[in-house]
């Protein structure tokens, strides 16, 4: 170590600068840790303040009449300041080995000598003016959603000063970031993904200033219910949907509103749940309901918004229209409710932004059917029909690029819920129809994320998180690119990272089980065994296959329990689950025999059973006619049958078996083995693992 002036400091290799001895964290709980990593412990609250304050803004003088005030407020002014006095004393023995001399001290102030403490925020900063995106980016994921300074309470002044330095903090580092995002904007190809401008958006939307505001606004959570057409009215019924779409497409675009997924409120479409229970289930504060009433060629469409607290109506408001005019009626309700939303909920509203759309009646018809078919996936010729559908609708109308977009995730879905062979070949169809949409209107976010979906295929990991960041900067509130983005992540190890947009997902989408699959993993990978249990639950009772809940309570040590999930799995054969492509179903004794195997093979803890299965597994890699698909590579990954997984994952990687990646990252046994054979550097290197962990982080579990 060198002598730097009173505070002995290493040196950084890469700048050869002095690194400062000490380091703080100021977003979240305040923590100050040494050059080596090392925790200092402050144990009085008020000490911890202190220096706190003085680390924001390091060689910045403090007031210690206001320190005094803020700190040891209600206590005479000789005692507040004798206890300031006394507690720096205190905080300068504390601090004595890496500093010896860490205050400037007067009569009337006192700062923390500039290079004694790197900061979080200083980091960012730093980062930011000197246009070290992937830095400022990684700063930005570390410091999450955590306010400045959070959890000090010393009464309302300290409150009120505190407020006003978030608030300056907050505007400071919103206007750096946006003058970083614009000067990497002006710089790239028009024609071209600026990766890094789209990763540090993601990586402040996610931090989402909303959340930090002093003020007390917040983003109205609004639901929209599917729409009321007369029965047996084949063609009110294609409006009724239609509008519901629409709404949600609109009311979508408006930066203050939060809307729930679409498939969230589809699922409920029947549901006997009564308005403030729809609402509760849906995680909004309003819901937009609504009928359709025909009068020979004249409609009246009624729209309400519903209070999700009490269950009144606020506002309504009749539209009147012809069924001559369905289609224009459709766009003309979709505005019109959004401007008038913002009048009821007091809000100041823009108009949405121009879609490109279709003007052709039947290509929209065929286009709401192929996408209900898709929302569906599940069924004996759903997806097909779907495809036919959408490929109709584009035949008619083929420059419709929200339909190229559609039938880019039908493909995805085909690969993926049904036993077919070509999954390559779908895959490949499914990048060139999300490539068309992008060409077409290059603010289809979702088509960007589906093209990623393509790159992890092709063993470039890189392409697929640039192509799902971009996703998330053109459509932030669609759940489907929140979770896309945050299961990237959640591939490449980044756990902690990816949690967040998998909690966004699943609070704007609670009716899908598969967000809770993925938040399952999520909360497995991070040792949080019983939030685990939970998530998985969840998606059993929405209907998934009990795997993953499993999984999680024999983690807990409850083999006997795990097995009895796991085994249940066998009651979805043929209905969620399908036999491996090309094989033709088990039936009776073997269905069960089977399911026992892999149920305590899995779930047991019992080396024999595990022995047994792997063994089945290999038999079955050898035989079956996709010798990578899911139903070998997913339960290997448990059993931490490591050849295996290098021969699966790594031979080739498959939109339907490319989710088992995540399954990887837990610290548990015996999956752990996997990380750990000698053989992972090379699986990692061939997949793309490693350049993806060069530019996006190393995984939690993996040091750098």
């Amino acid at each position: 170590m060198a002598r730097a002036g009173v505070c002995f400091a290493l040196m950084d290799e890469s700048s050869g600068m002095p690194t400062p001895p000490l380091h703080a964290s100021l977003f979240g709980s305040f923590k100050l840790t040494t050059a080596d990593g090392a925790e200092l412990v402050i144990s009085g609250k008020r000490a911890r303040a202190l220096l706190a304050l003085l680390c924001i803004a390091p060689g910045e003088a403090c007031d210690r009449e206001q320190l005094s005030a803020l700190l040891w407020r209600g206590r005479f002014r000789a005692q507040a300041r004798a206890s300031l006095r006394q507690t720096l004393l205190e905080l300068k023995k504390l601090l004595a080995p890496a500093c010896v001399e860490p205050f400037e001290v007067t009569r009337e102030r006192v700062a923390i000598r500039p290079g004694v403490v790197r900061t979080d925020l200083a980091a960012l900063e730093n980062a930011l003016a000197e246009g070290r995106m992937a830095d400022a980016s990684e700063c930005l994921t570390r410091i999450g959603t955590g306010a400045l300074l959070d959890g000090f309470d010393f009464g309302d002044a300290f409150a009120q000063w505190l407020a006003a330095q978030r608030a300056e903090v907050e505007q400071r580092l919103q206007q750096a970031i946006e003058q970083a995002i614009e000067q990497t904007l002006a710089a790239s190809s028009p024609e071209g993904i600026d990766p890094e401008r789209s990763r540090l958006f993601s990586a402040w939307r996610l931090r989402d200033p909303a959340t930090v505001r002093t003020d007390s606004s917040a983003e109205i959570r609004i639901a929209v219910l599917p729409f009321k057409p007369p029965s047996g009215d084949e063609s009110l019924a294609l409006f009724a949907q239609g509008l519901f779409d629409e709404l949600v497409t609109t009311l979508g675009q408006v930066p203050q509103l939060r809307v729930a997924g679409r498939g969230s409120s589809l699922r409920l479409k029947d549901s006997s749940l009564n308005l403030t229970d729809l609402a509760r289930t849906l995680h909004a504060s309003h819901l937009l309901e609504g009928s359709i009433q025909r009068h020979g060629d004249a409609l009246r469409v009624h729209v309400s918004l519903v209070d999700g607290d009490t269950g009144f109506e606020t506002w309504a408001r009749g539209h009147h229209g012809s069924v001559e005019g369905l289609f224009t009626l459709q766009e003309e309700i979709a505005k019109a409710v959004t401007q008038e939303l913002g009048d009821a909920l007091q809000l100041r509203i823009n108009a949405p932004a121009h879609r490109r759309t279709t003007l052709n009646k039947e290509a929209y018809a065929l286009y709401l059917q192929g996408r209900a078919l898709t929302a569906r996936a599940i069924g004996d010729g759903v997806l097909a029909k779907a495809v036919e559908l959408l490929e109709a609708s584009l035949t008619i109308d083929p420059d419709f690029a929200a339909c190229w977009t559609a039938l880019a995730e039908a493909h995805v879905y085909t690969t993926v819920y049904t036993p077919c062979l070509d999954r390559l070949e779908k895959s490949a169809k499914m990048a060139e129809c999300a490539g068309k949409a992008i060409e077409l209107e290059p603010t289809q976010g979702h088509a960007r994320a589906m093209l990623g979906i393509h790159r992890w295929t092709l063993n470039d990991p890189v392409g697929a998180l640039d192509l799902a960041h971009e996703a998330y900067r053109l459509e932030p509130h669609n759940p489907d690119v929140v979770l896309r983005l945050g299961s990237f992540l959640l591939y490449i190890g980044r756990t902690r990272e990816a949690l967040p947009y998998i909690k966004a997902a699943v609070d704007q989408d609670p009716v899908n089980g598969r967000n809770f699959a993925m938040l399952s993993v999520a909360q497995f990978n991070l040792g949080n065994i019983d939030a685990a249990i939970a998530a998985g639950q969840r998606m059993v009772d929405l209907g998934l296959p009990s795997m993953w809940l499993a999984v999680a309570t024999a983690a807990s040590g409850q083999h006997k329990l795990a097995v009895d999930q796991y085994r249940q799995t066998r009651l979805l054969m043929n209905s969620v689950i399908f036999p491996p492509a090309g094989t033709r179903p088990l039936t009776g004794t073997a269905l069960k025999v089977f399911w026992q195997i892999a149920a305590k093979g899995v779930c047991s803890g019992q080396k024999v059973h595990r022995t047994l299965y792997r063994a089945l597994l290999d038999q079955l890699h050898a035989a079956l006619p996709d010798p990578v698909d899911t139903s070998i590579v997913l339960p290997a990954i448990w059993m931490g049958h490591s050849s295996l997984v290098f021969k699966t994952l790594g031979k080739q990687i498959t939109p339907a078996n490319m989710f088992c990646l995540m399954s990887l990252w837990a610290d548990i046994e015996p999956i752990r083995q996997i990380r750990l054979h000698p053989d992972f550097p090379a699986f990692a290197e061939r997949t793309g693992l490693v350049k993806a962990w060069e530019k996006y982080g190393w995984p939690d579990l993996l040091p750098s």
